[in-house]
């Protein structure tokens, strides 16, 4: 059983496992929100099944919400089934964009309680380069009466006021994964204010990465714990613009054997939903 990263070796050795491709862009143009089931369209590894971040791994945008709340995690499970998920089953998911969207699906199903989940480590690429082999046009849905049932892990998600509580207290540790000209709040592409959480740090999801495979393990951990400190991984939250990119550095954690985080999966675009909430800017934290 894999439950973090897997690589493309390891992934052809295996017997039956579910695929799911992630591919996605994150931008603010209607026409990019099709640019991932293009991708998987026009070649993906034979037998993946297409998981779109809005329409899949989101629910729908409200007044108080970021923007990509968490699914339903019902309609979800009902989705992945009709896909072929079933208890026990493999799960490996992919995307081209440094495990930004693979790693949020990766956070879904862990948090539905699938803990047999793992992210394609280099992900398409990766799949490209070892000579993959390539499938084209679309797929159907399966019928399925597999048993897989949710036991969603509530504690897995930190909600705004229970962020801002925790603010003041030095234990806690918050983790932003956006880069660091967002942090700062020098610019802001995708929501209406920029700048970060009142103590919060910045650690860019991709510096999780080289040549866009996860560093490996005894590095991760090595960095990891220069951030942690004496804080233990339970005491760390992680967040970004919306819940997505911040899964890369739970995912890293995880792989480094650091196990504990938690996700503030509204993020950003949620927190500033409530101009009473406090916002900073620059370096300082």
């Amino acid at each position: 059983m894999y439950d973090t990263l897997i690589s493309v070796e390891q992934l052809q050795s295996l017997d039956d496992p579910l695929i799911l491709d992630c591919r996605f862009v994150l931008s603010t143009s209607p026409d990019d929100l099709s640019a991932g089931a293009r991708a998987f369209a026009a070649g993906h590894i034979p037998g993946a099944r297409y998981m779109h971040l809005d329409d899949d791994f989101s629910s729908s945008i409200t007044p108080d919400s970021g923007r990509h709340p968490l699914p339903d995690p019902g309609l979800l499970l009902a989705k992945l089934k009709s896909l072929g998920l079933r208890s026990g089953r493999q799960v490996v998911l992919y995307d081209d964009s440094g495990a930004a969207f693979a790693a949020r699906g990766w956070w879904l199903l862990r948090w539905l309680g699938h803990a047999e989940t793992a992210v394609l480590n280099g992900g398409w690429s990766a799949w490209l380069a070892a000579s993959g082999a390539v499938e084209t046009g679309g797929s159907d849905p399966i019928v399925t009466d597999a048993e897989a049932s949710v036991q969603v892990d509530s504690d897995a998600v930190v909600s705004a006021d229970s962020l801002q509580q925790m603010l003041s207290d030095e234990a806690f540790l918050l983790v932003d994964a956006r880069a660091p000209e967002r942090f700062r709040g020098d610019v802001e592409p995708l929501d209406p204010v920029a700048g970060h959480v009142p103590g919060a740090v910045n650690q860019l999801f991709t510096d999780n990465l080289k040549d866009g495979c996860f560093l490996p393990q005894e590095i991760l951990r090595e960095r990891w714990q220069v951030l942690l400190g004496e804080r233990t991984p339970e005491e760390v939250v992680h967040m970004c613009g919306s819940g997505v990119t911040a899964c890369v550095n739970q995912l890293a954690m995880e792989a480094a054997g650091l196990k504990g985080s938690r996700l503030y999966a509204g993020s950003w675009s949620e927190w500033i939903r409530d101009p009473a909430r406090p916002i900073a800017t620059g370096d300082d934290s």
